[in-house]
């Protein structure tokens, strides 16, 4: 006869220690649980083990004699009444939320639903008595040690350069690692690779999805796969694929190198809402332990879910003990991997009340008071499908947001749409009209002009049109207003005239993303002229599609980047740590000064040309050992005649350009410069 122990309610997961371990997990909904023990391979179930002690909705026990290795998961007993909200099914296995590790994947079979289903319209009304078992992933028990020893370089976030990207998208096709562990945390620990970012200029490397996530059976059907990731499974349990031979620790021996070499790691994070879908969906977890504590559902109809993802379901962040979870995994990312900061997936959704967005969620507060969590590098993608989605600037100070106006214009400036002075400046400016509020910093902006949702940076100067067709959709999928151009041609060509301007284009967007205030964020491969061949929503390409291609029809373009992150390090005028605002320094220059192309102060009417598509703008210094700079932009299709701001002696030269030798330039104040068609050049001031 197996011990059996009343074991505690705190903390929730399990607690391994050196006689046993202590297994707790919450359901305030429940009439009982039973703990499902199985062989290590998670194929047999061995032993089922009924709870009997529930403190304040926490059921707990503890078992003298089990330990780490073992692969368990739950059976939870409660009522069937799915329009009150409650799909309990004690035939289906369910995944403990705080599961750390994972033992084999989900297998597609109809057991894996709660309810009768191909029963009719009612269908998820009548419950199944399949077990679900021997298609569900089991969860193993693993020590809750640290797995990261380095300290977090803590860069300063006026110094930060972003570079987003995939686990296995970024080494799956690159040549110096080695092809077994492509795509994986031991590819990421390589110092071929780590040394390509720090030369790059990197201080940071966002990674999309890294927990554990669904393979959705539609797309198997049609022999594509959930590349990105925005599909949970598990909060605390990484995605299996993507650990090496040495498992948990391949991810903090990746952590540990890349901290070693000043690169911290940011993790995109979805805690908006998992896999299990709606009213129609699996019962994989969550919906089977407690449906009506985990999720939002509708008021007055708890059969149907307050979908304010777009994926059939929201996780309810106003329920504590939700919160506490989602809490409990930042931490344990944190502390046990060392990881430097998240990025919130569709973060609206997290600060949602029953009457809208709230951006004093307890939420938002839980995060910014904990001493762990509120000095990590925290950002928020502002936006879900709800009313009133899309809330940029609306986030609490501490919180940076991805700022998709930045995008837009920026896009919209290059391409030579008219009317776009104003916003153009005010967005380079890091968006203070967005971002002032409460005593927001400019690095509340994170700055991008392509992220993994839309064109690469090369798609964006060659296409006009998506071309999803791979994706298996008919092309309706992904975005249709792109703000893109094709130069001329769609798709790829053999004209050097257009191979030129394309070149040309995509340092534009660059050198404007590494120039402006804010923070820039940069995707993978976009230095190195990767394509996805127009595919715009490459979510479902885990292929050569979506993969980064490290060849490289651009040879210079890496050289350009890096060159733009070491003259923002150097320059503390290009990364203020306040906003621009024309307040003069100690020696009477203005911060920031706008120029028209005769060199005079911007006007009112110089700003409301609709036709104007040139400015510059001059930099005052931070530092007294520093020079003034100088950004000139012509946007327009024509070579046009600029007349640099006048200096009381000295010169500006040009120590970056986007056209053709140019650099190297001299201009006094005051001078005449013709600065060729859609071209930029950065200007320093010299005695």
């Amino acid at each position: 006869m197996r011990q059996v122990l009343p074991g505690s309610a705190f903390p929730l997961g399990v607690t391994v220690d050196s006689k046993g371990t202590n297994f707790a997990l919450f359901s305030d909904n429940a009439t009982g649980v039973t703990l499902c023990l199985f062989d290590r391979n998670g194929e047999t179930e061995l032993e089922r083990i009924d709870l009997h002690e529930c403190t304040n909705g926490v059921w707990h026990i503890y078992l003298p004699g089990v330990g780490r290795g073992q692969t368990y998961g739950w059976r939870v007993h409660g009522p069937w009444a799915p329009d009150a909200g409650h799909r309990f099914n004690p035939n289906k296995l369910l995944l403990d939320p705080y599961a750390r590790m994972l033992v084999g994947g989900i297998q597609w079979n109809d057991a894996l639903y709660g309810y009768r289903i191909g029963a009719g319209d009612d269908a998820d009304l009548i419950m199944d008595d399949r077990d679900s078992a021997p298609f569900m992933p089991k969860a193993r028990v693993v020590a809750g040690i640290p797995y990261s020893s380095s300290q977090h370089p803590r860069i300063p976030w006026p110094k930060m350069v972003i570079y987003e990207g995939h686990v296995r998208g970024l080494t799956m096709r690159h040549p110096m690692v080695p092809e077994a562990i492509r795509g994986t945390f031991t590819a990421l620990s390589q110092p071929e690779f780590i040394d390509y970012l720090s030369g790059l200029g990197v201080t940071a490397l966002e990674l999309l999805p890294i927990h554990a996530f669904a393979q959705d059976q539609y797309l198997l059907d049609r022999g594509l796969s959930n590349y990105w990731g925005y599909n949970t499974l598990s909060f605390f349990a990484p995605e299996p694929r993507y650990l090496g031979e040495d498992g948990l620790d391949s991810i903090g021996e990746a952590v540990d190198r890349l901290h070693q070499a000043g690169i911290e790691i940011i993790l995109d994070v979805v805690y908006n809402h998992t896999c299990e879908g709606n009213h129609l969906g699996p019962t994989l977890s969550f919906k089977g332990i407690d449906n009506a504590s985990y999720y939002r559902l509708l008021p007055g109809n708890g059969r149907y879910y307050d979908d304010m993802t777009g994926c059939g379901n929201a996780v309810n962040t106003d329920h504590p003990r939700v919160l506490q979870m989602v809490m409990d995994s930042l931490r344990m990312w944190a502390t046990v991997y060392g990881i430097d900061g998240f990025r919130f997936d569709l973060a609206t959704t997290l600060g949602r009340r029953p009457t809208g967005f709230d951006s004093g969620h307890a939420f938002f507060n839980a995060i910014l008071q904990d001493p762990t969590l509120g000095g990590l590098k925290l950002i928020a993608e502002p936006w879900d499908v709800g009313p009133g989605g899309y809330q940029l600037g609306a986030f609490p100070p501490g919180f940076s947001e991805w700022n998709g106006d930045y995008r837009d214009k920026v896009r919209e400036f290059w391409c030579g749409s008219e009317g776009l002075l104003p916003s153009f400046a005010t967005r380079f400016a890091a968006s203070q009209d967005i971002f002032s509020e409460g005593r927001r910093r400019p690095w509340s902006s994170v700055n991008f002009i392509t992220a993994h949702d839309g064109f690469t940076l090369h798609d964006l100067v060659t296409y006009n049109d998506k071309h999803n067709e791979a994706n298996g959709e008919d092309n309706r999928d992904g975005h249709d207003d792109n703000k893109s151009w094709n130069c001329g041609t769609e798709g790829e060509t053999d004209d050097p005239g257009i191979n030129a301007l394309r070149k040309r284009q995509k340092r534009n967007l660059i050198a404007t993303l590494f120039l402006s205030q804010g923070v820039p964020m940069l995707l993978a491969g976009d230095e190195r002229s990767n394509s996805q061949g127009g595919n715009n929503n490459a979510y479902c390409q885990d292929n050569e599609i979506g993969w980064v291609d490290w060849s490289n029809d651009d040879p210079e373009l890496p050289e350009f980047v890096a060159r733009l992150a070491a003259i923002r390090k150097k320059y503390s005028s290009l990364s203020r740590p306040e906003f621009l605002t024309g307040t003069r320094n100690d020696r009477g220059q203005p911060d920031v000064a706008w120029f028209n192309t005769s060199g005079e102060r911007m006007r009112e009417e110089d700003w409301d040309n609709p036709h104007s598509k040139c400015l510059t703008l001059r930099l005052a210094p931070v530092l007294e050992d520093e020079p003034s700079l100088v950004i000139m932009f012509n946007a327009s299709h024509v070579d046009v005649e600029f007349v640099a701001p006048p200096v009381e002696s000295g010169h500006w030269e040009a120590i970056l350009a986007t056209g053709d030798d140019l650099e190297g330039t001299s201009l006094e104040g005051g001078s005449t410069f013709t600065l060729p068609a859609r071209t930029l050049v950065l200007w320093e001031w010299h005695e």
